[in-house]
């Protein structure tokens, strides 16, 4: 995270005198920041910086309505916005939406709308590509820079690099992202489950809910909790299986949702694998397992969702299997192996 907020105060630094997205502070997001990754050798440090306008800019956020992708999907769209104020009205000096074609003609440096947008939408690889450089160009002014070696490595819809420092090696993975209103919610570059993702589609993720979930979970359960171990656990165990990690999670994060945090202690630990292993169950049988966040009315308060998020049908995890017999029957027999 240190690292992060040094780039991240450098990109400010850069940025702020440009027509190009602001960078906040990256939120650490994923199974790293949770305290549950399976396997120390794979840690991903997986990081989501929100992106707002510049100066003169909006973004609007479009909702993906026919159905090709699954899940909530979002295009963004840039406005240009007039700032004028009437002071600057009566020295007849006019806003970026007003003489933006005079600006353009007299300007040959690249605007924003004509770098990382296509048409009047934010496009994920531009934008993608535009972090990778600014990334590359700041390295050498990091305190980093001196004691670790800078790999960056390919990627369409967000900047991964490596950090070589003798036998130490760590991976960083930055997505970029849009909050909804004032919530928890954002729209990322994040792929989507489709092979194919439009680069101006913006999945929406509840990565930053999560995590913040799981730190409320962590202020309130006893200090000898085990849940993060069973968490763990599980995800090792599903190595070699078809089951998702994010299943698990799913499941593990409806229990800690429902069951006393005092139950989570070492005494207890095998009674919530139990529960975890007869959710999974459950839910294969039924061939049905809720999104968490979505249209989920037990959530935290402290997590903050648009209503849209929390009023609409909770997502079916387990879609698929109700379509696909075959695959129904390959995730029972495994689940029975597990």
């Amino acid at each position: 995270t240190i690292l992060m907020d040094n780039f991240i105060l450098i990109f400010q630094h850069v940025l702020s005198t440009t027509f190009y997205p602001k960078p906040r502070r990256a939120i650490g997001v994923g199974s790293a920041f949770e305290g549950w990754s399976p396997r120390e050798e794979d840690i991903v440090y997986r990081v989501l910086v929100p992106l707002i306008p510049p100066q003169g800019h909006t973004f609007h956020l479009e909702m993906d309505t026919s159905g090709q992708i699954p899940g909530r999907n979002f295009s963004i769209r840039v406005e240009l916005v007039c700032t004028c104020t009437g002071e600057q009205q009566v020295e007849n000096t006019q806003c970026f939406l007003h003489h933006a074609e005079e600006q353009q003609r007299g300007n040959e440096e690249p605007t924003f709308l004509n770098t990382l947008c296509t048409g009047s939408y934010l496009d994920v690889e531009k934008t993608a590509h535009w972090f990778y450089q600014l990334v590359r160009a700041s390295w050498g002014v990091l305190p980093q820079s001196h004691t670790w070696h800078l790999v960056l490595m390919p990627s369409s819809r967000s900047c991964e690099f490596k950090l070589n420092k003798g036998r130490e090696s760590l991976t960083v993975e930055i997505l970029f992202g849009v909050q909804e209103d004032d919530s928890d919610i954002f729209v990322s570059s994040q792929n989507t489950e489709t092979l194919f993702t439009p680069s101006t589609m913006w999945p929406e993720t509840y990565a930053v809910a999560e995590v913040k979930f799981f730190r409320y979970i962590a202020s309130q359960v006893p200090r000898d909790s085990w849940h993060l171990r069973c968490l763990q656990l599980l995800a090792m165990a599903l190595m070699g299986f078809d089951f998702s990690t994010y299943t698990l999670k799913t499941i593990v994060m409806h229990l800690l949702n429902t069951i006393q945090v005092s139950g989570w202690r070492r005494r207890q630990f095998l009674q919530r694998l139990g529960d975890a292993m007869r959710y999974l169950r459950c839910s294969l049988q039924e061939k049905r397992l809720d999104h968490f966040i979505v249209g989920n009315q037990s959530v935290p308060e402290v997590i903050r969702l648009p209503p849209d998020v929390q009023n609409t049908e909770p997502p079916n995890l387990f879609h698929h299997l109700t379509q696909d017999t075959a695959a129904h029957t390959q995730a029972m027999s495994e689940y029975h192996e597990l």
